[in-house]
């Protein structure tokens, strides 16, 4: 890791602070990117709640947003991200063909209409940084407009999580191995 892990004895109070309301919210734990952002603990307060709500509050429910996470960590070849959230994404109910072709680089067959929206969705806004008036328009009729956005809010999220994972080098456990190839 390319920024010092920080032993809870040695935060400051705003850090100790921000761990532990990371540790008792709802992840019960202090997810991967906070141990970077722990050294500015206003970034990290800010970045953990909304975090929390991207990802466990959204009226996408789990299933959408992991597909949508994992497209994030796949276009950002995301080790630590691909690796907390393709586990999700299963338990979810996520199609493990699906998981695969992302990891793959392979457009997956989706036959349900608000997974295809949502991927295609993801992939049109980070390859192309827009999105189709007609890809908007299918996700509009899947999600909702209140969907849309909180879909949109899921990827910029989680563009910060691979980016702040991927900057500071946030390895996997020990013993853990990638399933993405760059």
């Amino acid at each position: 890791m390319r920024i010092r892990d920080l032993p809870r004895e040695e935060m400051t109070e705003a850090q100790g602070r921000v761990a532990d309301e990371a540790v008792a919210g709802k992840r019960g734990r202090i997810p991967a990117p906070l141990r970077a952002w722990i050294h500015s603990p206003e970034l990290g307060a800010r970045a953990q709640r909304l975090g929390e709500f991207c990802r466990y509050d959204t009226t996408l429910g789990p299933r959408l947003s992991e597909l949508a996470i994992l497209v994030v960590a796949r276009f950002h070849t995301a080790h630590y991200e691909w690796f907390a959230h393709k586990r999700e994404a299963l338990k979810a109910g996520l199609d493990p063909a699906i998981v695969a072709d992302i990891a793959a680089r392979r457009t997956p067959d989706l036959a349900e209409p608000r997974d295809r929206a949502v991927y295609d969705y993801v992939s049109s806004l980070l390859v192309t940084h827009r999105v189709p008036d007609d890809v908007h328009a299918a996700a509009v009729r899947a999600l909702g407009e209140a969907g849309v956005v909180e879909l949109v809010g899921v990827v910029g999220y989680y563009i910060l999580v691979a980016l702040t994972l991927n900057a500071f080098e946030i390895g996997l456990p020990d013993g853990e191995i990638s399933d993405l190839t760059p």
